[in-house]
């Protein structure tokens, strides 16, 4: 790695610790808990259910195991809200579940935006919490300018910008968008919910209910395809539900959602990278890089300063991909702090060997926060240097704004708590 890719940039940064940047106190919560002899089915898999049920000693012990198939279909796959409910099971079964188990999840309180455009989920946890979700449809991509180089790394010749049409409603493809905790720890400073502050994890079944949440509320006609974890928390630091949850997101017997349309993303949690890599759990991987000198990232994204550039390019270039596969790299634009022809030109040699594709996302302001948008002609300029050296890049203007659902928006742990 050249050295020039990790100077330290001259320009002033916007001014990082004044008052505005005070979060609210968020003091650290832990979920309210309930019997250890009842299990939560919205976080269990099938040997775990199994195991409860002989360790219950469940009525009639002669139920077969498809059973507990039944019982996780009407859970992950019907969105089954009450056991009453689950007409194919036992009349005393059915009443078992109800002394012995409980769903689980969070109960919605209310969805924002239309059933044509990105739509905010708003749960509330059973220790009283609020936490978001956000669902996306492919007809918004409208507004997303697409070009894929020729080929991985450093390049000749530049692809075009293609606009993308609006896909037709009728293809009904919708991309769900995960929290992993309540509010975040790190307390990056272009980010409302690390503004915010952090009161905890989410559990496992608090994870996999809002999929579940997700498919009630899309219209018949609709599906959700993919899967990001970009929504509140980093997931790297809850990889002990992060990643049984994401089990549950792809196992035929659960949630059933392909491994390919999954993607977990990180700030630059090195440890939790490669544990998610150790896991066996496949997943695309997503790593928000906004820096391309560790100067700026320091200022950025203070609490990954134990985790320097080169070290979290490291952990990219060991990750396991399979054929095909490449690591996102999600760069915000942010007006006169990493939007510059020189900042282009280090991400390009910082990226260099790692099959990757770039997202640089145009910044969502507020008001409590220091930064600005960069210009379009400027992002576009930018997206062209990438595209010029033969990445696969795209420039993204966030969905939902208006909502407050976008990149960085989502906040509801301490706007409703207050």
């Amino acid at each position: 790695m050249d050295s020039r890719d990790l100077e330290s940039s001259p320009r002033t940064l916007p001014h990082l610790d004044g008052p505005a940047l005070r979060a609210p106190s968020s003091p650290i919560r832990t979920p309210e808990a309930i019997p250890s002899s009842r299990l939560r089915l919205r976080g269990a898999n099938l040997p775990e259910l199994l195991s409860f049920m002989e360790r219950a000693a469940r009525p009639h012990a002669g139920h077969p195991a498809y059973r507990a198939r039944q019982i996780l279909q009407w859970v992950y796959q019907k969105g089954a809200q009450d056991f009453e409910g689950m007409t194919n099971l036992p009349k005393e079964l059915r009443a078992w579940l109800g002394e012995n188990v409980v769903l689980g999840g969070m109960r919605r309180v209310e969805i924002v935006g239309g059933s044509r455009e990105t739509q905010k989920i708003v749960f509330q946890t059973d220790d009283g919490e609020f936490v978001e979700s956000v669902l996306m449809r492919e007809e918004d991509d409208a507004d997303v300018a697409k070009t894929r180089g020729t080929s991985i790394g450093r390049g000749a010749g530049a692809a075009p910008p293609v606009r993308l049409p609006a896909c037709s409603p009728q293809t009904g493809r919708v991309s769900l968008c995960v929290s992993s905790q309540i509010g975040c720890p790190l307390n990056c400073r272009f980010c409302l919910t690390g503004f915010g502050g952090f009161r905890r994890d989410l559990r496992v079944d608090e994870i996999a209910g809002q999929l579940i949440e997700g498919r009630r509320v899309i219209a018949p006609n609709e599906r959700i395809a993919s899967v990001v974890f970009m929504g509140m928390g980093e997931p790297m630091l809850n990889l002990r539900a992060v990643v049984p949850a994401l089990e549950l997101y792809t196992s035929p017997e659960a949630l059933d959602v392909s491994a390919r349309r999954i993607t977990v993303s990180t700030a630059g949690v090195v440890p939790g990278i490669d544990e998610l890599a150790r896991s066996g759990v496949e997943a695309n991987l997503a790593v928000s890089l906004n820096a391309t000198s560790q100067e700026t990232r320091d200022h950025l994204m203070p609490a990954l300063k134990k985790w320097p550039i080169p070290e979290l390019l490291a952990a990219c270039r060991r990750f396991p991909l399979s054929k095909r596969r490449r690591i996102t790299f999600e760069y915000v634009l942010l007006d006169g702090v990493n939007d510059t022809p020189a900042d282009a030109r280090r991400l390009i040699r910082l990226l260099h060997g790692i099959p990757s594709k770039v997202n640089l996302i145009l910044y969502n302001p507020d008001e409590q926060l220091p930064f600005r948008p960069t210009s379009e002609e400027k992002a576009e300029a930018f997206r062209a240097a990438l595209s010029k050296a033969a990445y696969a890049v795209s420039l993204r203007r966030s969905k939902g704004a208006r909502h407050r659902a976008a990149c960085g928006q989502l906040a509801a742990h301490f706007i409703r708590g207050r």
